[in-house]
């Protein structure tokens, strides 16, 4: 019996690999044409939803969303969220409509084809380079400027080690939304964990919840702010996640 589920996660897991792949062949001259100018990045962007869609329907995942925070289609937001598989991409890009950008590691630009255009949509920033995190204050004042929202995970990268619900914020997030007034709009990921982690033998077909929190003011605060506009941030996400689990736990006992 161990032996079948091994192959059946085997396969499920390339599955992924190959829907992941798909959409971006067959959308492959679209996508090209959409980044040469800036203003086809709201063309690449409705693309990039369904490609994420495609990949999180064959997967045989189905999403959840309570939404706290009505999302203002000509705002600009700092959108955050926790960070624990390689479909929390995919489920943000489900979630929100808002047109956005990524700041994420310039690592991912090695992977084939889709590198090509993370590369060139994406804000690269190379954590262990101080000239790379100033780059990334000037690329997002122009994706603002532009009135798109930007999104970071703020635990800046998944945790190694499982156990841990919910890592400490690094600081990056916040100071942008600072630096540029706009709103830190707060979302949870309920099962991304449970249904795609990075544990390769692991993972099922099934809910992923999310929940859109109220949206944490930054107008009129300063630097000085920023540790603690964090860290609310922060316990937001946490509470959340520990309703979930309480939740969780109740279904169990019930059943």
């Amino acid at each position: 019996m161990k032996g079948i589920k091994i192959i059946l996660w085997t396969l499920w897991r390339m599955w992924f690999y190959v829907l992941f792949t798909i959409p971006i062949v067959i959308m492959l001259p679209f996508l090209v044409a959409s980044i040469v100018t800036e203003k086809g990045y709201l063309y690449y962007f409705k693309m990039a939803r369904i490609w994420a869609k495609f990949i999180l329907i064959g997967m045989g995942f189905y999403y959840k969303i309570e939404r706290k925070q009505v999302v203002e289609s000509d705002k600009s937001y700092m959108i955050v969220a926790n960070h624990t598989s390689m479909v929390d991409i995919m489920l943000m890009l489900a979630v929100v409509k808002n047109p956005f950008v990524f700041v994420g590691k310039k690592e991912l630009g090695k992977i084939p084809l889709f590198g090509f255009f993370y590369k060139r949509t994406c804000i690269l920033v190379d954590r262990g380079c101080s000239k790379s995190r100033l780059e990334v204050f000037n690329e997002a004042q122009k994706r603002i400027n532009r009135g798109l929202s930007v999104c970071i995970f703020p635990e800046g990268g998944v945790p190694d080690d499982e156990s841990i619900v919910l890592d400490t914020f690094k600081d990056g997030a916040f100071r942008l939304a600072i630096e540029h007034q706009i709103p830190i709009l707060p979302i949870t990921f309920a099962d991304n964990k449970k249904r795609f982690s990075y544990t390769f033998f692991s993972g099922s077909p099934g809910i992923m919840r999310a929940k859109i929190h109220p949206q944490i003011e930054t107008f009129g605060k300063t630097g000085v702010d920023r540790r603690a506009i964090r860290e609310e941030t922060r316990a937001v996400v946490y509470s959340q996640l520990m309703d979930y689990e309480k939740t969780n736990d109740k279904r169990k006992y019930s059943l």
